[in-house]
């Protein structure tokens, strides 16, 4: 490698700048290098259009990975889950540092809970899959759609356009925003994306030696969870469509370290969902995860995004 800084791709939100300032701050603690950022604009912070209707995963990440395959950056940072599941030619997964705590919080007005919202309080969150699980705790809330920065999002709340959002745990602790969280929620409750809570740093495949030293960011604990919960994501895109969460940890078991899984698919309106739970090795997680999805979409998972037109049509004709 030469002696010249690193140049991070990253995307210019404050989120975004905040994410990858931390991991260049371990490339130079740890690689001894130095790193300078460089903003990149990606499809996702242009557009206004509801992220579903735009694909969903990739918007945030292929300008910056077109950065790195034409050369004008050598890593990029994104958050973890809006990578595809597919692997991406020509560019690898170097390291996933240490994870954020991956749960989601809400932020309401007047230090509310979700429970302590009234009937028909207006809810807002840009992801299905919080929709759809906020939908089935059946509290009578309106759920309204929402874009937009987290700064963005809070201020949709302070201004009383909206009674509480539902947030990621991880950016607000990142943005040294927890003081506004009104309210943590249990997995069980709301289980988090595949992947939340943790970074994806991506070099390009060529460039061996630098992504034999970015290894030295990887958490082996970290990597090995969001393997696991992006296998059941893979597994369920291939005939699902429906709201996913999944959340996976490693735990110390009487014969060593032990990894837990448990994932959720919903139908759009919460009314209806799948949910199943694992164990198995960490070394093996993307197996655990893949075979988890498995038995999800046999248990129906891959039904709960039909209308009740098309089920009504599948039934007709089995």
């Amino acid at each position: 490698m030469s002696a010249r800084p690193l140049r991070l791709g990253t995307r210019a939100s404050a989120l975004a700048t905040t994410q990858s300032g931390m991991v260049a701050d371990m490339v130079r603690e740890r690689l001894g290098r130095e790193v300078e950022l460089v903003e990149v604009t990606t499809h996702g912070d242009v557009s206004r259009a509801p992220l579903a209707s735009m694909g969903g995963t990739g918007v945030f990440v292929s300008a910056l990975r077109d950065a790195l395959l034409a050369g004008t950056v050598d890593l990029a940072v994104h958050s973890l889950k809006d990578l595809p599941t597919t692997p991406a030619d020509g560019i690898t997964l170097a390291a996933v540092p240490s994870r954020e705590d991956p749960r989601d919080v809400v932020v309401a007005r007047d230090g509310l809970t979700l429970g302590e919202l009234p009937s028909g309080s207006r809810v807002g969150t840009g992801s299905p899959r919080r929709a759809a699980q906020l939908a089935a705790l059946g509290l009578g809330v309106e759920i309204v759609e929402i874009r937009g920065n987290v700064g963005t999002r809070i201020g949709k709340v302070t201004s009383g356009e909206l009674d509480a959002v539902l947030l990621a745990r991880a950016g607000l602790a990142r943005l040294g925003r927890l003081g506004e969280v009104t309210e943590v929620l249990d997995p069980l409750q709301m289980l988090p994306a595949p992947g939340q809570g943790a970074l994806a740093v991506e070099c390009r495949t060529e460039d061996e030696e630098l992504a034999a030293a970015l290894a030295a960011l990887d958490d082996p604990h970290t990597r090995a969870a969001v393997v696991a919960e992006r296998a059941v994501l893979a597994s369920l895109e291939a005939g699902c469509s429906a709201p996913l969460g999944a959340l996976a940890e490693v735990v110390e078991g009487e014969s060593g370290d032990e990894l837990w899984i448990r994932a959720v698919a919903l139908s759009a309106d919460g009314g209806l969902s799948v949910r199943r739970s694992a164990t198995g090795r960490p070394e093996d997680a993307a197996g655990v995860g893949a075979r988890l999805g498995s038995e999800m979409l046999a248990e129906g998972a891959s039904d709960l995004m039909e209308t009740p037109h098309e089920a009504a049509v599948r039934n007709q004709h089995p």
